[in-house]
């Protein structure tokens, strides 16, 4: 007879060998009075499959690399600003979060999302004109149909100054194209021929119209910025997102242009 033992508390035997199969459980044998025989059952074993775990750490990362996409995609894209057009506003390394819904083309997300109009003053991110591959974050000034100016640096439009507290006017000689915009009596090297003999096609009584669907934008720092003077207004369809906030900044090698109090007055900054 094979060796046999008690499970304790229960006065049942249960067979470590023999016919019966490993885990089968049974009563006594001869069961006495008032004793209940138990029903035969199986105990389960489970099974450990060693790649399980890997399996449900590489459907996580799908799922966020699946998300991540969607948001860079439909939503929201990181920007980095690489010039200082836009100081004070934005410094050099500054890292922002842009909103690309807000002015995204009609579409699937309106209904959950939907895109808002440009206004005078609005930031927005776009695609440089003479280069679709580059983005560039300037200040929308003109919007269609909009008539414009410039008399000592100053915007006009439609014969009305415009009131810019964003701007700013850094120490810098006396420029006719770049403060008197749009002067023709003589070009600047860093503006585009093409613009140069559209420009001459298009000044009526020393000012311009913004064509429709195009807008005209300028660099907060108005003494050292290349914008739309330079290369020509913005197509609607190139403009991509609007800048939401600064979630990091870089200081530059030379920190005398930006303190560390600067750069962290800029992080986790919102745009407006």
């Amino acid at each position: 007879m094979s060796p046999e033992g008690l499970s304790a508390g229960t006065g049942t035997r249960v067979r470590e060998s023999g016919p019966g199969a490993p885990g089968f459980v049974t009563g006594p044998e001869t069961p006495g009075p008032g004793v209940k025989t138990e029903i035969p059952r199986f105990v389960a074993h489970r099974h450990r499959h060693p790649h399980n775990g890997f399996l449900l750490h590489a459907q996580a990362l799908l799922e966020i690399l699946v998300i991540a996409l969607f948001v860079v995609t439909f939503l929201a894209q990181p920007f980095r600003i690489p010039s200082e057009s836009m100081q004070p506003t934005l410094l050099v390394g500054d890292f922002l979060l842009g909103n690309k819904q807000s002015f995204a083309p009609s579409g699937l997300l309106d209904k959950i999302l939907p895109p808002t109009t440009i206004h005078r003053g609005d930031l927005v991110i776009f695609r440089y004109p003479l280069d679709p591959n580059r983005d560039l974050v300037k200040r929308v000034i003109a919007l269609p149909g909009d008539r414009l100016h410039l008399r000592n640096g100053l915007v006009y439009l439609n014969e009305q100054p415009l009131q810019e507290p964003y701007a700013v006017y850094t120490p810098a000689p006396p420029d006719d194209f770049r403060d008197d915009f749009p002067s023709l009596r003589r070009t600047d090297p860093n503006a585009d021929p093409r613009w140069w003999a559209e420009l001459r096609r298009s000044v009526n009584q020393n000012e311009i119209t913004v064509p429709a669907s195009d807008y005209f934008v300028m660099g907060d720092n108005r003494n050292d910025s290349e914008d739309s003077r330079y290369w020509g207004f913005v197509p609607r369809d190139s403009i991509v997102a609007r800048p939401l906030l600064v979630y990091f900044s870089l200081a530059r090698p030379d920190p005398s242009r930006s303190s560390v109090r600067d750069r962290l007055r800029s992080t986790f900054r919102v745009l407006r």
